[in-house]
């Protein structure tokens, strides 16, 4: 079929190409005068030729340079989304650690006020006196509470890391300053107790510890202290001994610590091996300003720099307003970077940046850019020089070679579309095609001749004038199915005149001067489908026969093997099994009493009291069955699901070891339908069982005699097809 779409194409070229047959008689009668100016017209149209191909060089130039900056922006967006999930995991990862950390101080502060020792000294204190702002009462004495709770808090601070730095040089003559330390404060702020150099509470101290909302804990943002270290503050509530969180506290559990050795280190990202790459913590101050909480690396030191929220494409300004981002911005010091934000700390108002400056992260994408731009250059250098050398050889053609060249070019085309329609003519298969419009473009002659017009006279008819609208509308509904999926479409139907046609519908793809259209063909296979149907009619005779033969011979079982093809055939259509397994599973099963022509009709008849050998021997007569049918042709398996049928789903049937998957489809069916028709008849030794009966005993052995979707074929069949009612009624008769 494809090679006749191939070929319906060279008709129409070779058509195309036919006017230049003549063109050799003329070459005969040119001078060589002709020749020469023919020679000069040619070199002239050859110059045009080389001015176009130059400017379309150009043009082609200019596309190619916009096609590599595109390409180059795509790779560097390719890139900019690797940078991006690289950098938000490690600002990720910077941003879970420092909150970590936050959280570690407040747990420290959080477990001294849950001490119960402190919370009982700290009541005890609190209901004693008054205290002074040093810790002691009115009385100029030290209550014991006080000095057990100074000590607990001393402890606490050197363990947390809450003590005041211990000085390199000690002067007796000069004070320590007060930058860190923990104290107990009441619920108006007065110091209970407090560890040796713990600033005092005040000022934004006293503000953080008042303004404190009850029952929570906190951390004071941090600020920059008497010596110039950067120092945070954290607080939690102390409740009483059998207090709760619902009761009011007694008072807070506050800590003050500087935190550069401990917080800033966090922000180094271990391993990372770019030159420029920084993390960065900020904040915002006021509506306008953004604050660097951590030290930068020009030697600002913490909260040293503060610059306008306004800054053009500053990345600080886009960490403090959303939780997360990613761009292309610039750093404090104006450096382009590539920078991942994040923002919304628990218990601070930090934004954090983790930056790597554009020059680094992006030396590869500029480097191959570079790369592409002078390949590119060189390649038009080389095009344009060989357009040249092309023009060149054009131009020194003559004119008489080309002419030869296109007539041996239109003889063969010539030769090759009497071929095609010698050997299209020569197939009894309608063959033609169609334009989109259904217009015909080819026809063979078998096609023709079904019209009553000739080829020729076919070509630019459309279909429907041809054969009529009722013959042509399945034709183009194919045709329009075939252009739309762009793949053949296949049909066979029954004329009303009992013809069978079968039809293929190929796409043709539009080619240089024709559009897209469809190659039709069309075979005849009435002879075939009547002698299937015949063959058909024959082997149901032949089954009928067979089966009204083992009646004859064994009355007790007569209708049974019928019963149970019926059966089968419906419980496989419930499976969804191919056609064909149906027909193979109603044949079998109308046939599995074949075996019993070999067993003497008296143990056939004799009924009750068999012995355990003449009950194998009938049990046996279905494999006998398929060893009968072994050499009688069949469309499916009929022979070997005859031997299988004996088989059990746990293998533990005939033939022993076949189980599950490996036994047939249609053996399975077999199994069952077989099963339930004998339950469902009378026998010697017991009376025929209800369907509900029967369907309750199959069910039974779902997974060790019987298929699970064969039985659930059966159930569906008997409740939801009516055929509860047919068995009923059918068992009734029995």
């Amino acid at each position: 079929m494809f090679q006749c779409a191939r070929r319906g194409c060279c008709i129409v070229r070779a058509a195309f190409f036919e006017a230049a047959g003549g063109l050799g008689k003329c070459e005969e009668k040119i001078r060589l005068s002709d020749i020469e100016a023919r020679a000069a017209g040619q070199r002239r149209k050859a110059g045009v030729t080389l001015a176009i191909g130059l400017i379309v060089l150009l043009a082609v130039a200019v596309v190619g340079v916009l096609l590599v900056l595109r390409f180059v922006e795509d790779q560097r967006q390719q890139d900019l989304l690797a940078w991006q999930t690289r950098l938000s995991i490690i600002a990720d990862s910077r941003k879970a650690d420092v909150e970590a950390w936050i959280t570690r101080q407040l747990d420290d502060v959080s477990s001294l006020a849950n001490n119960a020792s402190l919370q009982l000294y700290m009541a005890q204190l609190l209901t004693g006196g008054t205290p002074d702002e040093n810790g002691g009462d009115n009385t100029g004495e030290t209550p014991f509470e006080a000095d057990y709770l100074t000590n607990l808090l001393t402890v606490a601070a050197e363990r947390d890391g809450f003590a005041a730095p211990k000085p390199t040089e000690v002067n007796a003559n000069v004070a320590l300053p007060a930058v860190a330390g923990m104290a107990l404060v009441d619920k108006d702020g007065k110091v209970l107790v407090a560890t040796p150099g713990m600033p005092p509470i005040e000022g934004a101290l006293k503000d953080f510890v008042l303004n404190l909302k009850p029952g929570t804990r906190g951390v004071m943002d941090i600020f920059i202290d008497s010596t110039g270290e950067a120092a945070m503050g954290f607080a939690a509530p102390v409740y009483g001994v059998q207090a709760d969180t619902t009761s009011q506290a007694l008072g807070l559990v506050v800590g003050v610590k500087q935190v550069a050795k401990e917080l800033f280190p966090l922000l180094r990202q271990p391993g990372e091996t770019m030159k420029t790459a920084r993390d960065v913590l900020v904040r915002k101050v006021g509506d306008d300003t953004v604050e660097y909480i951590s030290p930068l690396e020009d030697g600002t030191p913490p909260l040293g720099l503060r610059l306008n929220k306004n800054t053009p494409e500053l990345d600080a300004a886009l960490a403090v307003v959303a939780a997360s981002g990613f761009a292309l911005r610039r750093d404090h010091a104006g450096r382009e970077v590539l920078a991942a934000t994040r923002g919304a700390f628990r218990d601070v108002p930090w934004a954090l940046i983790y930056e790597v400056e554009r020059k680094e992260a992006l030396a590869d994408s500029d480097a191959r850019a570079s790369r592409l731009l002078v390949m590119l250059l060189l390649a038009v250098g080389f095009v344009a020089v060989t357009l040249l050398a092309a023009w060149w050889l054009i131009s020194s053609r003559r004119y008489a070679e080309s002419a030869e060249r296109h007539r041996a070019t239109a003889e063969r085309l010539e030769s090759q579309r009497r071929l095609l329609r010698l050997v299209t003519d020569s197939q009894p298969t309608e063959i033609a095609i169609f334009n989109a419009d259904n217009k015909y473009r080819f026809a063979n002659k078998a096609a023709a001749d079904r019209t009553g017009l000739s080829p020729d006279d076919l070509v630019g008819k459309p279909l429907e004038n041809v054969i009529g609208p009722a013959a042509a509308e399945p034709i183009e509904a194919l045709n329009k199915k075939a252009l739309e999926a762009n793949q053949p479409v296949e049909e066979t139907r029954k004329l009303p005149t009992g013809r069978v046609l079968h039809s293929i519908h190929v796409p043709v793809p539009a080619s240089a001067g024709e559009p897209a259209g469809v190659l039709v063909t069309h075979e005849d296979l009435t002879d075939a489908f009547r002698e299937r149907e015949r063959r058909e009619r024959l082997q149901d005779q032949l089954v009928n026969a067979l089966v009204g033969v083992v009646d004859r011979r064994d009355p007790f079982s007569a209708e049974h093997s019928t019963r149970v093809g019926k059966l089968a055939r419906e419980i496989a259509t419930e499976m969804g099994l191919t056609p064909v397994q149906i027909s193979t599973a109603q044949t079998a099963g109308q046939l599995m009493n074949l075996g019993k022509i070999l067993i003497d009709p008296a143990l056939l008849t004799k009924g009750a009291n068999l012995t355990e050998d003449e009950r194998q021997q009938i049990r046996r007569a279905m494999l006998a069955s398929g060893d009968l049918l072994q050499g009688v042709e069949f469309d499916g398996p009929v022979s070997e699901t005859l031997r299988q049928a004996l088989t059990r789903w746990d293998g533990t049937g005939v033939p022993a070891g076949l189980k599950g998957e490996d036994i047939l489809p249609t053996a399975r069916v077999i199994a069952v339908a077989n099963a339930f028709v004998g339950m469902l008849s009378a026998r010697a030794h017991r009376s025929a069982l209800t369907v509900d009966d029967a369907i309750n005993a199959i069910m039974h052995d779902v997974g060790k005699a019987f298929d699970r979707r064969a039985v659930a074929a059966l159930v569906n069949y008997m409740d939801n097809r009516a055929g509860r009612a047919e068995w009923v009624q059918g068992a009734g008769a029995s």
